[in-house]
C-alpha cells in the first residue's frame, strides 16, 4: 500500500507542477517555453520510479487542468506540450525500458517533433505569412532546423531524467 501512495503522491506532485508552469506560460507569453521545460521535467517525476502509468495520468490531468485553468483560450499554446512535449518523457522511458535502438528512437521522435512544429506552423499562421520569403523556406527550417534544435533537446532530457532519478532516490530514503 505504501508504494502506491507515493506513486499517487508523486504523480499529484507531477501534475500540480507541471499545470502550474503551463498555466503561468499561457498567461505571460515570455514564459511559454520555459513552462514547456519546467512541465516536461515535472512528468519525469513519477517515471524515475517507473510509474508509467502514474506519469500517463499526471499528463492527462495536466493537459486538461492547463486547458481548464484558462488555456483553453490559448488552446494554440498548449498545443506543443499536449502534442509532444508531455509524452516525450514517457518515450524517452519507453526507449530505455525495452532497450530500442537510439539512432531509430531519435529518427522517430525527431519525425514526431518536427510534426509537432508543422502542426504548429498550419494552426497558428494557419500556413502563410505575409512575409514571403518565410514561407519559401519554413519546410527547410521546420525539417532541418527542428531536427538540430530536437537533437540537443533530446540530450538535455535525457540528462535531465537521470539528475531527477537521482533527486527522487534521495528523497525516497
Amino acid at each position: 500500500m505504501k508504494h502506491k501512495a507515493f506513486e499517487i503522491a508523486l504523480s499529484g506532485v507531477s501534475a500540480a507542477i507541471a499545470t502550474f508552469c503551463l498555466w503561468l506560460g499561457t498567461i505571460n507569453r515570455p514564459l511559454l517555453m520555459t513552462g514547456y521545460l519546467l512541465a516536461t521535467v515535472a512528468m519525469m517525476l513519477p517515471l524515475s520510479q517507473r510509474f508509467v502509468w502514474g506519469g500517463v495520468m499526471a499528463y492527462v490531468a495536466s493537459s486538461l487542468l492547463a486547458f481548464l485553468l484558462g488555456g483553453g483560450g490559448f488552446f494554440w499554446r498548449l498545443l506543443p506540450y499536449i502534442a509532444f512535449f508531455g509524452l516525450h518523457p514517457l518515450a524517452n522511458y519507453l526507449q530505455l525500458k525495452w532497450n530500442v535502438n537510439r539512432y531509430v528512437a531519435y529518427i522517430v521522435k525527431a519525425l514526431w517533433f518536427d510534426g509537432m512544429l508543422v502542426l504548429l506552423w498550419f494552426f497558428v499562421c494557419g500556413g502563410e505569412v505575409p512575409l514571403e520569403y518565410i514561407n519559401q523556406i519554413i519546410w527547410w527550417l521546420i525539417f532541418v532546423g527542428g531536427t538540430a534544435l530536437f537533437y540537443v533537446y533530446d540530450y538535455l532530457m535525457f540528462a535531465c531524467q537521470i539528475t531527477v532519478n537521482r533527486i527522487i532516490r534521495k528523497i525516497k530514503r
